[in-house]
């Protein structure tokens, strides 16, 4: 099948609309990416986030483009595979704490659950009882999974300072997907989180959440977020 190199590790409910996607983009582009190492995530990590089976999703965490170092990059959105333990006898670990990103998401998370209030200090999460919770980077990405969150990122490639080429390249991937699903499964809702998610995502399907980018020490405490994300409960380790 073409691109099966691509859409190997893709759920086989997806496979379909992932080919017409494909086929959407420019095939010069594609071909580039196949025949090149220079990029990241690489070619067998570049569509992961599809391991989700269409039938269990029921929102598209929509982020920006995948992380700029080879080990931390794994084709899901905000998962740094680098990343191992969340936490530590200091609060967060140092790995967590080098991800901002997903930093500033854990120390929402703990905001929802009402775990913290305005402090989000190393020294006040180094007092919370983390026993009930999720310890690891694998538990808290799989347990998104399991409500149904799929991890993708709108600019599905990186490589240094081509971050907008990229971006502009994927468009046309990003809004196949959405169109078809408008058709199929039109309950799906969108999480955007950035610029470029903003940008990606048409008319096509409901908007659970609008915010800016994790990056941003805002994301913690903007209330919309918070709202969301705590009814899902995604630190609790059932």
């Amino acid at each position: 099948m073409k691109y099966q190199f691509f859409i190997n590790r893709c759920h086989s409910e997806w496979k379909g609309i992932l080919v017409n996607a494909l086929e959407s983009m420019d095939q010069d582009y594609l071909h580039q990416l196949m025949n090149s190492e220079d990029w990241l995530p690489g070619k067998e990590r570049l569509l992961a986030a599809f391991s989700l089976p269409l039938t269990k999703t029921q929102y598209i965490l929509l982020g920006e483009s995948p992380y700029p170092r080879k080990e931390s990059a794994n084709g899901y959105a905000f998962w740094d595979n680098s990343v191992g333990s969340l936490w530590s006898l200091n609060g967060l670990s140092k790995t967590v704490n080098k991800a901002t990103s997903l930093r500033n998401i854990i120390k929402m998370l703990l905001k929802a659950r009402g775990d913290l209030d305005e402090d989000t200090s190393q020294a006040t999460i180094a007092l919370i009882d983390k026993s009930p919770l999720v310890q690891t980077a694998n538990e808290l990405f799989g347990r998104m999974m399991q409500k149904g969150i799929l991890l993708l990122n709108a600019c599905l490639v990186y490589s240094e300072g081509k971050v907008p080429y990229h971006a502009r390249k994927w468009i046309p991937f990003i809004q196949s997907v959405f169109a078809e699903l408008a058709l199929i499964k039109p309950d799906i809702q969108l999480i955007l989180l950035g610029k470029i998610a903003k940008t990606a995502a048409l008319d096509k399907l409901p908007i659970g959440l609008i915010a800016e980018h994790p990056y941003n020490v805002s994301f913690i405490t903007n209330p919309q977020v918070i709202h969301f994300f705590k009814s899902l409960d995604l630190l609790d380790h059932e």
